[in-house]
């Protein structure tokens, strides 16, 4: 069983995860934005640090990493396809690896789109995933190294995954992806019940993540692009999915 606890941190609403398995004491980090925030929170905790799991190469998910491996001599495990660009890596992995935290098996799922190599971890018996910047709450990462057709089909990788998988993203969007979302599918009754469900956790003061796939599936528009409910609201029952997507992604960077 696995204990997560989570966090966010700085103006770009980075997600920090920290996972430990309850049988071992393992520790993880999913990606490492800041090492002091990390090691304060562990420290708080009672826990320290055996692995830092990496998603992809951008500072705000590894700049940390120098300042976790020497407070706590923790292993860094990142996608291979971006070892040169992930400073202190001490394993490379791709599809279909596996990865322990603890007794807890996670699978690597090659998610590009965001960037040419990201990953995420997904563990069918903890029935949950890290997915990094590839799938948000609401939402998904903008396409800095990848095509929509690519960013498509890491999307339906994920969106394969249990309807009960939990879902842990690299930032906290949910509230302005909700905002947006409601553009692109105005009459979906179940986004419209999820919209107010985030307000209410934000007037608390609580977090909107973990999300789940089945929350996913029914509400995020850039999961739903070969849905002809969504087709039809954009005027494009005709097109292929993949256009429908990077119509959706080019509405979104452009949004305010």
């Amino acid at each position: 069983m696995l204990a997560i606890d989570q966090s966010l941190f700085g103006s770009d609403d980075n997600f920090v995860v920290l996972v430990r398995d309850e049988a071992t004491g393992a520790v993880a980090t999913i990606d490492a934005v800041d090492g002091d925030f990390i090691a304060r929170r562990l420290r708080a905790l009672g826990w320290g640090l055996d692995l830092v799991l990496v998603t992809h190469h951008h500072r705000d998910h590894t700049a940390g990493i120098p300042a976790l491996k020497a407070a706590f001599g923790a292993r860094v495990v990142a996608p291979a396809a971006e070892l040169g660009r992930i400073a202190g890596v001490d394993r490379g992995v791709g599809e279909g690896d596996t990865v322990n935290i603890g007794r807890a098996i996670f699978e690597v799922i090659e998610t590009p789109g965001h960037t040419s190599g990201h990953i995420a971890y997904w563990s069918a018996g903890e029935k949950v995933a890290f997915v990094g910047d590839t799938l948000f709450s609401l939402g998904c990462g903008r396409l800095f190294e990848g095509s929509p057709e690519t960013m498509w089909a890491s999307l339906q990788k994920l969106r394969a995954l249990p309807r009960d998988t939990a879902i842990y993203c690299g930032h906290d969007y949910t509230a302005a992806n909700g905002r947006f979302a409601a553009t692109i599918e105005p009459q979906n009754l179940d986004l419209e019940a999820r919209i107010a469900e985030v307000a209410r956790l934000a007037a608390a003061g609580r977090p909107t993540l973990p999300t789940t796939i089945g929350a996913e599936r029914a509400t995020n528009p850039f999961l739903r692009a070969d849905r002809p409910r969504l087709r039809r609201a954009l005027g494009m029952a005709k097109t292929t999915p993949e256009a429908v997507f990077a119509e959706i992604r080019r509405r979104k960077d452009s949004f305010a």
